[in-house]
């Protein structure tokens, strides 16, 4: 717990300065570099050993898709998708090492695409959409009041298991504690950075998307389950991997994007 505390210390300042300030360009970047990072995790814990030539392109192939994502340009990711269904349709066509294995590896690699790739490459366009940033702040404290308030609320009051076969020890309380932590987080940011958010948005704001974090949170706690992890990574001291603190928030980005889209901040 200290060396989780102390790695927040340090690097939740630098990222909200990093967010705040970052033009286009370096947020995009910021954002290509997670996505890269995460989307190397997963397909480490989903892969087998010998396939690390699929795993290093499918790196690549999500960080393109996140590119043509961030451009906000539908048809353009659509064509890169297109094109990345044939590129490995026709690479696992002619490389399978097992006919019993290579649909679930095929499976597993688009997997990693969507399930990483699309929640991020949304993340990049909302950024550049007018308030963007505000949303992306929104977002992550929503989330973090969220996992707090669960997590005290479960540990003080919890009796009910939520999903034990996924997450033991997680509590029907502590999920009611973080719903309820969502709508603070909510609030906090409509009175402190978004005032153009009505209270009637914030409810519904927190009504969606605290159970979405949460379920983001199992989510990934069932991946590494299957794979027979604990961790996706060491990257983050104390924390886990990329992917362990991008969990709650992958399930967030895109109806937060579309959302922003209909209320005409496009």
């Amino acid at each position: 717990m200290k060396q989780r505390i102390l790695t927040g210390i340090i690097l939740l300042p630098a990222l909200i300065l990093y967010i705040a300030y970052a033009n286009t360009f370096f947020f995009r970047l910021l954002v290509l570099v997670v996505a890269g990072l995460a989307l190397f995790e997963f397909l480490r814990m989903a892969l087998p050993d010998e396939r690390h030539v699929e795993r290093r392109l499918g790196t690549a192939a999500g960080a393109l898709l996140v590119l043509l994502l961030a451009g906000g340009n539908a048809r353009l990711a659509l064509g890169g998708l297109s094109l990345l269904l044939i590129f490995w349709l026709c690479w696992f066509l002619l490389r399978f090492r097992e006919l019993s294995s290579v649909i679930h590896h095929l499976a597993l690699l688009f997997l990693g695409l969507i399930y990483l790739a699309l929640p991020l490459g949304l993340l990049a366009a909302l950024g550049d959409l007018a308030w963007g940033r505000q949303w992306v702040f929104l977002i992550l404290l929503l989330t973090m009041a969220s996992d707090t308030a669960a997590y005290f609320v479960g540990i003080n009051f919890g009796r009910r298991k939520l999903y034990p076969a996924i997450s033991p020890n997680k509590s029907v309380e502590g999920a009611l504690g973080g719903l309820a932590g969502a709508l603070v987080g909510v609030l906090v940011a409509k009175y402190w950075f978004f005032p153009v958010l009505n209270l009637a948005e914030c409810l519904l704001l927190a009504l969606i998307l605290g159970p979405l974090a949460q379920a983001g949170d199992l989510v990934e706690s069932m991946l590494k389950r299957s794979f027979g992890v604990k961790d996706s990574g060491t990257l983050i001291p104390g924390h886990g991997g990329i992917l362990d603190r991008l969990d709650s928030l992958l399930l967030v980005f895109p109806p937060v994007y579309f959302y922003a889209l209909l209320r005409g901040f496009g």
